[in-house]
């Protein structure tokens, strides 16, 4: 079976008319992707998953924005265009803004990389879809079915863009309960496949990823610039990696010339993958694995004296509702805390957060309230967040912040 037989939906998206309250036209005017429920006035009354809803302002009947209406989900209508300039939505639409993102990663994709992010989101005006690159490789990611009756034109166009020769689909909890389409998770829908785990290059580092089965689009993209830093860091050093997931921080420190590294993360299939990616390099220190809960384990380490010159802690999200932030809080509290007995005299401690409801502010002040408890001397050495294939364009879209501390003593 062919792309376009794979992408056949019968459903033909209609034009809805919209107009919203005061606050939620503002906010559309301002750029904001996302129209929640309470906000709509006016609509039309048989609206479906996937209608083009077209935003008039309320006084004065000009469009200020087009979306994707969206039955699911509170975010009802999730914005494509904003009204600055005139748009019709079709094909030609989606791959002028595929290239426009393509444009702006062009700096990354000068280094010696070919894994990449080529839409975050809504960030990139593809709200519920996401888009990486895995050498020759394409994994779309869909988290909404706003996409399921343009997603041929789309898949054309990132496939043509990206220069990939193969397309995979992975689908969201939801997108696999829905009845209205036919894909299976991890799904070739272009090209084929002969190993579900791909090699790649991160800055001169070789990784592979699981495109079938692994975490989101196999991979954790965003952290490739700090993760090429802390390689950097790690030449004749030793080095903790907590929550190391596949061994990103692990194998460039490796490579980088570290002597000793250790991973440690609850999953034992991840520090297979971990191991598995340090082969693919040429190292000459020690890669030692612990499998466990990352607050057990370190207080393990530290019950035994061990001590790195440096310790990465970059645990999964936290908070993934409101009412989780105060916990996340103490969590990351009681990370640092105990980073902060692992480290040897003079080492760099490095914090790092994914939970887009703690603001990277509110991160980097609790990281400083807890090392300004003890009595090391320490410098706040770098703050960072997003790499530049993660794009942020609205409050809400920002979710990466990581802080580097070197101790003086």
């Amino acid at each position: 079976m062919n792309l376009s037989e794979k992408l056949k939906f019968s459903y033909q998206p209609k034009h809805l008319a919209v107009k919203l309250s005061s606050k939620g036209e503002q906010y559309v005017v301002k750029g904001h992707p996302w129209v929640f429920s309470n906000s709509i006035v006016k609509i039309n009354d048989n609206a479906n998953t996937g209608d083009l809803a077209i935003i008039f302002s309320k006084n004065k009947n000009k469009v200020v924005g087009i979306g994707l209406y969206d039955a699911n989900s509170p975010i009802r209508i999730k914005i494509i265009h904003n009204a600055e300039t005139k748009a019709e939505i079709n094909a030609e639409f989606f791959h002028h803004k595929i290239k426009v993102a393509l444009d702006k990663r062009s700096e990354l994709l000068e280094t010696n990389t070919n894994s990449y992010r080529l839409l975050f989101g809504e960030n990139d005006g593809f709200p519920s879809l996401i888009a990486d690159v895995y050498n020759k490789v394409l994994v779309v990611k869909l988290y909404s079915e706003i996409w399921l009756p343009y997603l041929e034109p789309i898949i054309i166009s990132l496939q043509q863009v990206s220069d990939t020769e193969t397309a995979v689909i992975r689908l969201s909890r939801s997108l696999l309960n829905s009845k209205n389409h036919a894909f299976k998770d991890g799904e070739v829908v272009y090209g084929s496949l002969e190993n579900e785990v791909v090699e790649f290059i991160e800055h001169d580092v070789r990784f592979s990823a699981n495109v079938i089965k692994g975490h989101k689009t196999g991979y954790f993209l965003d952290h490739r610039e700090n993760r090429r830093r802390v390689g950097e860091l790690s030449k004749g050093k030793t080095v903790l990696d907590v929550f190391s997931y596949a061994g990103g921080f692990s194998v460039h420190a490796l490579a980088n010339g570290a002597t000793e590294v250790t991973s440690l993360d609850i999953s034992k299939q991840a520090l297979d993958m971990a191991r598995e990616n340090g082969k693919l390099n040429v190292y000459t220190g020690i890669h030692k694995t612990i499998s466990g809960d990352a607050f057990v384990e370190m207080m393990n380490l530290i019950k035994r004296g061990k001590r790195y010159d440096v310790v990465v802690i970059d645990p999964p999200s936290f908070a993934k509702q409101q009412s989780d932030i105060e916990l996340a809080k103490k969590k990351y509290t009681q990370l640092a805390e105990l980073g902060i007995q692992l480290i040897a005299k003079k080492g760099l401690l490095v914090l790092a957060s994914c939970s887009s409801r703690i603001s990277a502010q509110s991160f980097f002040d609790l990281n400083e309230h807890v090392l300004n408890s003890q009595s090391l001397l320490f410098e706040t050495y770098l703050k960072t967040t997003h790499d530049i294939d993660h794009p942020v364009t609205f409050t809400e879209g920002a979710y990466l912040k990581c802080g580097y501390y070197r101790f003086l003593e």
